[in-house]
């Protein structure tokens, strides 16, 4: 079997290939493991460290620990992640990149062990990254997803970043809050929500108030569904199939339509337009951007949820 100082250094670099081989041994050796994966993550929380590493657009070794720790619900990970989550917002961005939109929220959601403080406290924080301040508001749906917490419990705390919580006016971030509670089909906090929109605080082209009130028009039992049936919506179960599937990984095998995307699960019915991190050959596909799939929607509301 391979030995550990063998994994690290087989996930350290981008060589053209998911090391599934170093994934699956990380998988075997989890104890023997996890201590080196937390110091990956204790070293990438150091600011001058990160800045070092954000500037090597090769560097791997954070993203195959934090999706390997997510998929162990490794809570030493918790407050590292937090911290990292709170590094200054460029820096943020040159470390992950789209890994914020796409997959932050499952990782917050699968570490955290159900103490919801350190994903409150990037919420809170208008210094954050605004895209981090999103993953973390996801990550609460998710935990109503995977049953882990209520969705009242969730709703009660969404209820109380409307009523002054949330103190910055930063349209992304209130946007997603108005998505995320329209998922959990939150008709208590209409009023809110429609306040929300009076005071210019909601972006229109991200999340309309009509698209609000026709979703709850579906009904409860429509929005939970969806809820349940939503792939951005689980924890890491998976290292092997989450991770191993992005573009990066699999240059050869995508047509130049899917450039710059990751591979879709089998089940995924069509094209969803997921941006991946590292070495992007096509344009970043922004939040705000008309989604590829064409249905006139915002990318944010639409393949991007």
């Amino acid at each position: 079997m391979m030995e550990v100082a063998e994994i690290l250094d087989r996930v350290q670099r981008l060589e053209g290939k998911f090391e599934r081989e170093a994934v699956e041994a990380a998988i075997a050796r989890k104890e023997e493991v996890t201590p080196e994966l937390l110091r990956v993550l204790e070293e990438i929380a150091d600011q001058e460290r990160a800045r070092q590493l954000g500037a090597e657009s090769d560097y791997m070794a954070h993203l195959y620990a934090m999706f390997l720790l997510a998929q162990f619900r490794e809570t030493r990970a918790y407050p590292l992640v937090v911290k990292i989550s709170m590094l200054p917002s460029d820096l943020v961005d040159s470390l992950f990149g789209d890994f914020i939109t796409e997959s932050l929220g499952s990782v917050l959601a699968s570490v955290c062990g159900g103490d919801l403080k350190g994903i409150q406290s990037i919420i809170e924080d208008e210094d954050a990254n605004e895209w981090v301040r999103g993953a973390a508001l996801s990550s609460l749906v998710t935990l109503v997803a995977a049953g882990v917490k209520s969705r009242e419990e969730i709703l009660s705390y969404f209820s109380s970043l409307f009523r002054g919580k949330l103190t910055d006016r930063n349209e992304i971030v209130w946007s997603d809050l108005v998505v995320f509670s329209t998922d959990l089909y939150a008709t208590e906090l209409l009023g809110d929500i429609e306040r929300a929109y009076e005071e210019d605080l909601v972006d229109g082209l991200i999340i309309g108030l009509e698209d609000v009130k026709n979703d709850f028009a579906k009904g409860k039992d429509w929005a939970l569904a969806r809820l349940a049936e939503n792939s951005h919506r689980r924890l890491v179960d998976d290292t092997v199939k989450k991770f191993g599937s992005w573009y990066c990984f699999n240059k050869g095998e995508k047509s130049l339509a899917r450039a710059g995307t990751e591979a879709l699960e089998p089940a995924d019915p069509v094209w969803a337009g997921l941006p991946v991190p590292y070495r992007r050959e096509a344009p970043k596909i922004g939040r705000n951007d008309p989604c590829p799939c064409a249905s006139g929607k915002k990318y944010k509301k639409c393949c991007g949820q």
